[in-house]
């Protein structure tokens, strides 16, 4: 059985999340329990959602999670604009978390819309 480690999807959306750790701990302290919390939740959700789905007993609830994932990729989107514009990111931080972060996107649409999607 191939292992949803396997996935480039899930590689990058990892490698998105240990992204998002690093440009988070420059946030300030007073956002700990507020926007560094919400960012790094939504950034673990979709490596974690593409796991989990990997897991399930079918093709469906496999899509399933991805939807959830891809609900979690537009929440991160959101919560990254929102520290841009507090400035809380460095603009160079945010343009490679939101690249990385479309391409993931544009990856789990494909999966999504796929017919040809199989389990792992």
């Amino acid at each position: 059985m191939a292992s949803y480690k396997n996935l480039i999807v899930w590689q990058k959306s990892k490698m998105l999340a240990v992204k998002v750790y690093a440009v988070t701990d420059h946030f300030p302290q007073s956002e700990m329990f507020g926007l560094t919390s919400q960012i790094r939740r939504s950034a673990v959700s979709i490596p974690s959602n593409i796991a989990e789905g990997s897991y399930r007993s079918g093709v469906k609830e496999f899509k399933n999670f991805l939807h959830i994932a891809y609900g979690s990729g537009g929440e991160l989107e959101t919560q990254l604009e929102i520290a841009k514009e507090l400035h809380f990111i460095k603009n160079e931080e945010y343009t490679e978390c939101i690249d990385l972060l479309s391409e993931i996107m544009k990856m789990l649409n494909s999966m999504i819309a796929s017919d040809l999607i199989t389990k792992h």
